[in-house]
């Protein structure tokens, strides 16, 4: 048997660190290229005039375009229906997905039919769901919604095209489409809990909402914030639904920041203005998610 010597061992470390390198390089340069470079020449769009519809003013801006946000009633309306939008969604997939988990953890069997139906909505993509939504279920007089409220006698209603309306009906997507996320991580969250605490709690008489209260929303806490987490920020992304719903419309009625930064830059050509509500928008996802992370912490 022969021993390595220390400088054998050298050796060896630093063919492993040179392997290790040689793996995480390439996926390193295309992370470089597909994100950090783009997030710059944003950030650099953003201090420049650059407005396609009039090529002959251009140049250095520096900060004037995210001044320009203070004045603009169009940016502010834009945030707060990005604010409503995305609390709305995420409390009503908390809500909902756990008031799911709940009742199918009572059902012994037949729970995997229900996951797999509860996977088909995520796995759509948003502008499919967009369309299924706009055309199968909320279109006038034919639409599924409309049907219903029709048998009902509540009429019927454009839902997409009325402006108050509209907001609420792009939150009903949204939440369809990923409130199975919040119920598949809840469920497997709640599968996990310890019978023997509910056992010693029913014999200490205590009732449904006290061990609900007491007992499983303490120990379910991490997996919702994260389910918090993963949804606010994908809620302040949300783009290809609304966009293939609406189109941000009617009018300015459904268009979140996203949408405004979009029609901004591609509709009305004003890259530079764009640019800066694309760069605000980063820097609220970055904020919230930080936030978010740190309660994660504190609750873990």
């Amino acid at each position: 048997m022969t021993v390595a010597t220390p400088a054998g061992v050298g050796t060896l470390e630093r063919q492993e660190r040179r392997f290790a390198l040689a793996l995480f390089a390439p996926a390193f340069l295309l992370l470089l290229l597909t994100t950090t470079i783009p997030l710059v020449f944003l950030a650099w769009n953003s201090l420049q005039k650059l407005d396609l519809s009039m090529p002959w003013v251009s140049g250095f801006a520096g900060l004037d375009n995210y001044a320009k946000m203070g004045g603009d009633p169009r940016f502010w309306n834009s945030l707060f229906l990005t604010v409503v939008y995305t609390a709305s969604t995420v409390i009503l997939q908390v809500v909902v997905g756990l008031s799911l988990a709940l009742l199918v953890l009572q059902i012994p069997k037949g729970q995997g039919i229900l996951r797999v139906a509860a996977i088909l909505p995520i796995v759509l993509a948003p502008v499919v769901v967009g369309l299924f939504w706009r055309t199968l279920v909320l279109s006038p007089d034919v639409g599924l919604v409309d049907l219903v409220t029709r048998t009902l006698g509540l009429g019927s209603h454009n839902w997409l095209g009325d402006p108050q309306l509209a907001l609420v009906s792009v939150i009903a997507i949204h939440t369809w489409q990923w409130t199975p996320f919040a119920f598949l991580v809840l469920l497997a969250t709640l599968a996990t809990l310890p019978p023997d605490v509910y056992e010693a709690a029913r014999l200490d008489r205590a009732g449904p909402w006290q061990r609900f209260r007491h007992i499983t929303l303490p120990l379910i806490r991490p997996a919702v914030v994260m389910v918090v987490i993963l949804r606010t920020m994908t809620a302040l992304s949300a783009f290809a639904a609304i966009f293939a719903a609406t189109g941000g419309g009617p009018g300015t009625s459904t268009e979140i920041l996203n949408l405004y930064a979009y029609r901004t830059s591609f509709t009305e050509l004003n890259i530079g203005y764009g640019s800066a509500l694309a760069m605000v928008l980063l820097a609220i996802t970055v904020f919230v998610s930080w936030l978010l992370f740190r309660r994660r912490k504190a609750a873990a």
